[in-house]
């Protein structure tokens, strides 16, 4: 390889980058022996109401670390306050639970007789559910929708889901073998059983 080669790279090229220089325009840090700049300030304290002191970053997290900013407290409630603090005013030690969490069951009370007063309850409410939708007259696509699904008028909420899913399975490509005859049966499946749930059917 040549120096007046179209790949060769001369040493003389690369330069480097020159190292980021301080700013040390504007006031100094007011920390003894700092010669940085002094951009952030910090209260002077109290009587000193409107006066800064100028610090680098480095000393301004120094000097904010033992500033009492009350200082009408004593040493000890500041640094008790200091350490509070730490833990966000909570206590961390001894913290265990004395009351039981548990409520008792009162002991009238039997174990089977609420499941079966639930499903009593649950039973005369699809009954009367039931009763509620036959006893409105369908709307027309809500007809519709059974009559696509293949289902009589007063069919349960789990016949619908029972009915719409064998239908899904008959009607899918994949049943098919990739065979897309079915195709309009499967979105008519799927928007009579989207009907039906909307109106709470199903």
């Amino acid at each position: 390889m040549t120096v007046d080669s179209k790949i060769f790279v001369g040493l003389k090229s690369i330069r480097k980058k020159p190292a980021p220089q301080s700013d040390t325009s504007g006031p100094r840090c007011q920390w003894d022996g700092c010669e940085k700049k002094g951009s952030h300030r910090a209260p002077v304290g109290q009587g000193g109401e409107g006066l800064y002191l100028l610090f680098c970053l480095e000393h301004i997290k120094d000097y904010n670390k033992g500033y009492n900013f009350s200082p009408a407290q004593s040493d000890p409630v500041v640094a008790r306050y200091q350490k509070e603090a730490v833990a966000g005013q909570r206590s961390t030690m001894g913290t265990g639970v004395k009351q039981p969490t548990e409520i008792p069951m009162p002991l009238t009370t039997r174990s089977g007789s609420a499941k079966a007063l639930n499903a009593r309850k649950s039973a005369e409410q699809r009954k009367a559910q039931k009763a509620e939708q036959q006893a409105r007259k369908l709307k027309v696509l809500e007809a519709k929708a059974f009559e696509t699904l293949g289902l009589p008028q007063d069919a349960t909420p789990a016949q619908i889901r029972l009915r719409y899913k064998e239908r899904l399975k008959m009607h899918h490509p994949d049943a098919n073998q990739g065979s897309r005859t079915s195709e309009d049966e499967l979105r008519a499946s799927i928007e009579a059983h989207k009907i039906l749930k909307l109106n709470g059917f199903c």
